[in-house]
């Protein structure tokens, strides 16, 4: 079954934000990871190791609230460009399908960071660019 959840990027407060989250909706988190946390080769800087990499909050039961702190590393975020959604499929079949659909026609903007939090979303057609 596909999925489409939201994913927020926050300026740092992250956490506070995933805390009041979690008092209205309940539940726990399935992930919290700090940069520091992260593969060496994966760091961000000393500035950024306590902040937020990824944090994940099942709603329900089928939606899960995510979010992260914007690395200073990508300079100051841009109004608008907080929000976007992760899309989870089932199979690399059909992650690709979903890709070429969406991209079709279109602008593909893809960064190394997009790449690894997917990673941690076990989408497939994600692993082809990490050996």
């Amino acid at each position: 079954m596909t999925t489409i959840n939201p994913y927020f990027n926050f300026n740092g407060n992250t956490e506070e934000v995933f805390s009041f989250y979690k008092s209205v909706f309940g539940g726990e988190y399935q992930m919290v990871m700090r940069y520091k946390d992260a593969p060496q080769e994966h760091q961000m800087g000393e500035s950024d190791g306590e902040k937020i990499m990824h944090m994940a909050l099942p709603i329900g039961q089928h939606t899960i609230l995510m979010g992260s702190d914007w690395p200073e590393a990508y300079g100051k975020p841009i109004e608008g460009s907080n929000v976007s959604i992760s899309i989870s499929a089932d199979s690399k079949e059909e992650a690709d399908k979903l890709f070429n659909g969406l991209s079709a026609g279109g602008y593909q903007n893809f960064c190394a960071f997009c790449c690894i939090s997917n990673l941690f979303f076990r989408n497939e057609s994600f692993k082809k660019f990490f050996p």
